[in-house]
């Protein structure tokens, strides 16, 4: 009996080592079969650095039991003592897996198998294990000496001598060797069948792609032809009985069980379909017949037993099959569909528990890498390999794969084939499924060498690694490019110099040489940024194609792609991230302004993506809101030494977010992608005039503080305020919108008047120097004729200036301005005082008089005379012209003085809300109202077109037929329909001109 002290001791140091059940470790510790050993503290030590001590030790325990006599339980354990690689690999098997315990116990020499550790057994291949079957002879032969080659491939694994990927190629060499051995078995029980035909056996999924699992279906194609000129179908007949007798050696359970299951499901027809062909029966039926899954899954196909020389023939018959895949149409949909169906039939209950099927799962993996490789590897053959992480390998070094992203879906998929494995190992059985009981959870989580709290520790990162899987699946799957990739004709997806030349000029490129000299800068090379712009190119030139201006567009990206080479992120957005690709060829290819804008500040490309954009910009094209603007206005003028370097800093903000702008109104406009306004021609009108007044605020909100700031420190002597007019103060600036302002002050308490305008009055002339300073931005001009007395009159005025002149001068013309005053910058409490000074004017109580109403009438009519620039065709002047802007804006004008006192919906700045409220209120007709405001977001339209297209602004339509023509498919008409657009435009305002002859000339 123990004595109590001495069990004491032995029972904490049990638990120190990992036992669970110490109690009954004890008991097996004092088994007569333990006797020699029971006090060494080597073999304690060496039970509690398995996966699990206690089933180590029971497994110990059954083994020595198992021996003969004492002399083989001697022999045993003296090794075992003596030899440490033995210790680490006979008790790391035996704490990992129940089955290889069993199987030891049932046959306990072969422990033996485990004691050779020369460095030429580190990696054994298919001719080693071919030598340890060789003396099985009939199928139970062959599940024992099967498993005893799987015990020496197990302990490997679980002391780290391997790692998964090599594993995963010994179980498929294994498992090569073991259907060699099955199909001379069956061949020797039917010489006959032999003698008739030549029968070769293809491996296909993870048998063929060298990554098998310790429990898996061996997938397998079967082909078979005549040997020595018999008949054809009676050698596929013999064929067929040889290989159902060899898969049946295989699967058949036995008193030592099963090896694995043969699966022949792959072959065509499937179940269905016979389970031998011959090579021309089966190249027949993928030339007419295969769906997109089957050339797929013969990425793997490879040629393992029976006849080598037929099965060779078969892959290099199929394989030019495989690489055309791509080409069929909706393949990377088709292949996508399939992938969301496998997750789709995966039962709820194990959804969350599925490392292979599930979302994150091992097939994410599997199907981003293969479909990459079937869409890339029709021109680059470094990509063709059946084995997953050599593929993910060759993709990251040819570029289409990001180098961080592979990385870490290599650890990943490692991490997930690992656990597989251990999980699999325990009983040897096929599962796929993290188990839910706390022991195997434990026995996994020590098998990682996790040992402080391995469940919590094991989950944890699992969750990390599929959260990794799932993303980078996602990510590299789904993006767009590899299905404008794939629709690419093979030839076009290398660009050789004389393809090149005839697909530029069929493209519809004006200067293909000056093209080619772009490619080849852009794409020479064996560096990694030529391999990824050789990805990139071929879709990039048909995407600007589809432009007015292929020429200038594929200009626009070598400029682009010089000035930022040397930044690591830029191709990599190109090739991963959305639509940033395609975006970025619309937008270079649109005209002008877009591309001068991002010429001046390059890394707003980033801005084309989904992540985050950089020098401070959130990414995407979405505007940001005026308050966020501001405030990073503000910041940078805070930092900057003097008003012009503050200033500069606020025109660097405006130019990034102007290119912003512009990209979501030209991405918008295209319909390349869900942009905010894509499906709303007006939305995107209110989106882009919008954006723009609020940046214009936002500068001149900053350029105020940097005046201030430079001339007077923190506080002004008068409170001052910006209160934007015009298409300004109704929200609807255009890209080259003057600022139409007034300038409005009022003396701080203890200022006399005269020093406080003396210094509003330096406020507004440095502030309009400062924005005047020559710059390769975008003008941001203030304009002030507006002010009370226009250019006569003083720029700046205190309120209570403004409030004398309105009560004693103020004219009709300057009520209807003033009907688009809005504060935007300075002191908020002046700005609403001004508007509450002038509510009163502009929404008259009673409405207006006649004769107010005629004098607006006959401001109008002498306006269009007067005022149209001579020659221009008033069909086609966007804003003085028949339905143009000013025709629309004039009637909702009109109607806002005349019923805003009553009518609250229309007092507001912008145009289309004023109108939808008046058609509202029933004081113009839905129709009506529908006719104005088409013309008016059309015209708006046309005037940001010819922004974007010119670089500079315009009233009327181009005279140059390349940009008349940009122009049109900024507006949507394809080539060959400029005549379309002009006439639309003149119909649209035609019928808008009809409706302003009735609701404002009344009729």
């Amino acid at each position: 009996m123990t004595a109590p002290g001495r069990r004491s001791s032995t029972f904490s140091r049990l638990l120190r080592h990992g036992f669970t059940d110490p109690s009954a470790a004890e008991r097996l510790l004092e088994s007569v079969e333990l006797t020699a050993v029971r006090n060494d503290p080597v073999l304690l030590e060496a039970l509690g650095a398995t996966a699990d001590p206690d089933l180590a030790l029971l497994g110990l325990v059954r083994l020595l039991e198992a021996q003969p006599d004492h002399k083989a339980r001697r022999e045993v354990l003296d090794t075992l003592i003596a030899a440490k690689p033995l210790r680490d690999r006979l008790l790391g098997v035996l704490g990992a897996s129940a089955a290889l315990g069993d199987h030891l116990f049932r046959h306990p020499h072969d422990w033996q198998a485990l004691v050779t550790y020369e460095p030429q057994d580190l990696h054994p291949g298919v001719a080693e294990f071919e030598r340890g079957l060789a003396e099985a002879t009939d199928p139970v032969a062959l599940r024992v000496a099967y498993r005893r080659c799987l015990l020496s491939i197990a302990a490997r694994d679980v002391c780290g001598t391997t790692d998964v990927a090599q594993v995963a190629a010994e179980l498929a060499d294994l498992a090569t060797a073991t259907l060699r051995a099955a199909l001379a078995i069956a061949r020797a029980a039917a010489p006959d069948d032999a003698a008739l035909c030549r029968l070769a056996v293809i491996a296909m999924g993870k048998c063929g792609g060298h990554e098998l699992n310790y429990v898996s279906d061996v997938d397998v194609i079967f082909v078979g032809e005549t040997a020595d000129g018999a008949d054809e179908q009676k050698a596929v007949r013999a064929a067929t009985r040889l290989a159902a007798h060899m898969m049946r050696i295989c699967s058949e359970s036995t008193i030592e069980g099963s090896i694995w299951p043969v699966d022949a499901n792959l072959r065509p027809e499937g179940r269905n379909g016979p389970l031998v062909r011959t090579l021309s029966s089966h190249l027949a039926y993928y030339q007419r017949w295969a769906k997109t899954w089957e050339f797929q899954a013969l990425l793997k196909a490879r040629p393992v037993a029976g006849d080598l020389e037929l099965g060779e023939q078969y892959v290099a018959a199929l394989e030019p099959l495989v690489w055309k895949a791509a080409e069929r149409e909706n393949f990377v949909a088709d292949v996508q569909r399939m992938r969301r169906r496998v997750v789709e039939n995966i039962p709820a209950a194990e959804i969350d528990r599925q490392l292979k099927l599930g979302p994150g799962g091992l097939r994410d993996v599997e199907f981003a890498v293969q479909l990459l490789q079937l869409v890339h590897g029709r021109a680059d053959t470094s990509l063709r390999s059946g084995t997953t992480l050599d593929a993910l390998r060759a993709l990251a070094v040819g570029g289409y794969v990001g180098r961080q992203d592979a990385a870490q879906l290599d650890a990943a998929y490692r991490y997930l084939r690992s656990m597989e494995h251990r999980i699999q190992l325990y009983r040897l059985r096929r599962t796929h499924l993290v188990p839910e009981d706390e022991t195997d959870l434990r026995r996994i989580g020590r098998s990682f060498g996790l040992r402080t709290e391995p469940v919590a520790e094991l989950n944890r990162e699992w969750r990390r690694h599929a959260a990794v899987v799932r993303r980078l699946h996602e990510k590299l799957f789904y993006r767009p490019l590899l299905d404008a990739v794939a629709q690419l004709a093979p030839g076009e997806t290398r660009l050789s110099t004389g393809a090149a030349r005839e697909r530029l000029v069929a493209l519809g490129y004006a200067d293909p040489a000056a093209a080619l000299r772009h490619l080849e800068a852009l794409a020479s090379g064996v560096t990694r940024k030529a391999a990824i712009q050789r990805t990139l190119l071929p879709v990039l030139l048909g995407w600007f194609a589809d432009s007015a201006d292929p020429d200038a567009g594929l200009l626009n990206f070598r400029k682009v792609s010089d000035a930022l080479g040397r930044t690591p992120w830029y191709l990599r957005l190109l090739r991963d991230e959305g639509a940033a690709a395609q975006n970025l060829a619309r937008v270079l290819s649109a005209g002008r302004l877009a591309p001068d804008l991002l010429m001046r500040a390059p890394e707003a490309v980033s801005l084309l993506g989904d992540g985050e954009g950089v020098a401070g910009g959130a990414g995407g094209l979405e505007p940001r809101e005026r308050a966020h603007l501001e405030q990073e206005i503000l910041a940078a003028v805070g930092r900057a030494d003097g008003a012009e370097q503050g200033v500069t800093a606020a025109r660097g903000v405006r130019r990034r977010e102007l290119f912003r702008t512009a990209a979501m109104d030209i991405v918008g406009s295209y319909g390349t992608e869900a942009s905010p306004a894509a499906a709303d021609q007006g939305a995107l009108v209110d989106l882009v005039g919008g954006a723009v007044s609020d940046l214009t605020a936002a500068t001149l909100a900053g350029t105020l503080r940097a005046v201030v700031r430079d001339g007077w420190g923190d506080t002004l002597p008068t409170r001052f305020a910006v209160i934007g007019m015009g298409r300004f103060g109704g929200h609807e600036l255009g890209y080259g919108s003057d600022a139409d302002v007034l300038f409005v002050h009022e003396p701080r308490e203890g200022v006399e008047e005269r020093e406080a305008s003396e210094a509003a009055s330096k406020v507004v002339a440095e502030m309009r120097r400062l924005l005047q300073i020559p710059s390769a931005d975008p003008p941001l001009l203030i304009d002030a004729d507006l002010r009370p007395e226009g250019k006569s009159g003083p720029l700046v005025r205190t309120l209570k200036s403004y409030e004398a002149y309105y009560r004693r001068w103020s004219l009709g013309w300057e009520s209807q301005a003033l009907l688009r005053a809005e504060p935007f910058a300075g002191d908020e409490d002046l700005g609403r005082r001004f508007i509450e000074l002038i509510d009163p004017l502009r929404y008259p109580a009673d409405g207006l008089g006649e004769d107010a109403v005629r004098e607006i009438r006959r401001l109008k009519a002498r306006m269009e005379s007067e005022r149209l620039p001579r020659g221009a065709d008033p069909t086609l002047h966007t804003k003085l012209g028949r339905g143009g802007l000013s025709d629309v804006e004039w009637t909702v004008q009109l109607l806002q003085l005349r019923h805003g006192w009553r009518e609250p919906g229309l007092r507001t700045t912008r145009t289309r809300d004023a109108l939808a409220a008046a058609r509202a209120a029933g004081l113009v007709g839905a129709e009506d109202a529908a006719t104005l405001d088409e013309a008016w977001v059309l015209a708006t339209r046309v005037r940001n077109a010819v922004m974007l297209v010119r670089g500079r602004a315009g009233d009327t339509f181009p005279s140059d037929s390349r940009e008349l023509a940009a122009v049109g498919r900024y507006l949507g008409y394809g080539p060959g329909h400029v005549g379309d657009m002009l006439d639309d435009y003149r119909r649209t305002t035609r019928r808008a001109r009809a409706v302003v002859e009735e609701l404002f000339y009344g009729g």
